[in-house]
């Protein structure tokens, strides 16, 4: 069994009484484990992609199945929990609540598990460890660098130990060196915990390291 399955995926947007089809009969299926890249230029249709296996989207039409549950017909409730229970977020720009310290934000991931208080501290302190944050966890977003602030959102994203996260331009906003800091700690849990990666990207440093290259143009699956 494929972790994600997408069979002839459209999705199309309203627009000025126009609709615009974005994604157009795509199919793909993903494993578990897989540092995979889906790649195009902006407005192939790579984020809507990520957001529709992501529980965030609904398509038009098509199939998609995400750890053998169909999520076409489920109900925001439903998908809220499949995103809650299964999926972790990476995106472009880090998405943090200003706010909150760095481990109260990772903390937040964790706001639906049934775990004690104590029990979310101390998952929230071992992810910004195992992203070499430790020493920062008091800090605001606004008080962290770029790359930092990168480090936190990927440490929110692992600390529910989902079945896999979705990184939507996620070293976009870093400079070269930051960017492959990021990917390193990316890659290196992927390597060490299997966790699946599928990522939205045209960052030749996250292809260079990606099991899988899927091109997409104008909506279709190259």
């Amino acid at each position: 069994m494929h972790l994600i399955e997408v069979k002839n995926l459209f999705k199309n947007y309203s627009l000025n009484k126009t609709s615009i089809e974005v994604l157009k009969g795509v199919n793909l299926k993903i494993n578990k484990g897989e540092f995979l890249v889906i790649a195009g230029p902006s407005g192939s249709g790579k984020t809507t992609l990520l957001n529709i296996m992501g529980c965030i989207d609904k398509p038009s039409s098509g199939e998609v199945s995400v750890d053998g549950q169909q999520i076409i017909n489920m109900t925001p409730n439903e998908l809220a929990d499949v995103r809650a229970q299964k999926i972790g977020f990476v995106f472009q720009n880090f998405n943090l609540f200003p706010v909150l310290s760095a481990i109260e934000n990772v903390e937040y991931s964790l706001l639906f598990k049934p775990m004690s208080q104590v029990e979310k501290r101390k998952k929230a302190q071992e992810a910004l460890s195992m992203v070499g944050l430790s020493a920062f966890a008091k800090h605001k977003p606004l008080e962290l660098s770029g790359g930092q602030q990168q480090r936190v959102a990927v440490a929110r994203a692992i600390v529910r130990d989902p079945l896999f996260i979705l990184a939507d331009e996620p070293t976009a906003n870093l400079d070269h060196k930051t960017g492959e800091e990021i990917i390193a700690l990316m890659k290196k849990r992927n390597r060490e915990r299997k966790t699946t990666f599928i990522f939205s990207t045209h960052d030749q440093k996250i292809i260079d390291q990606a099991d899988r290259v899927v091109k997409i143009w104008d909506g279709e699956i190259k």
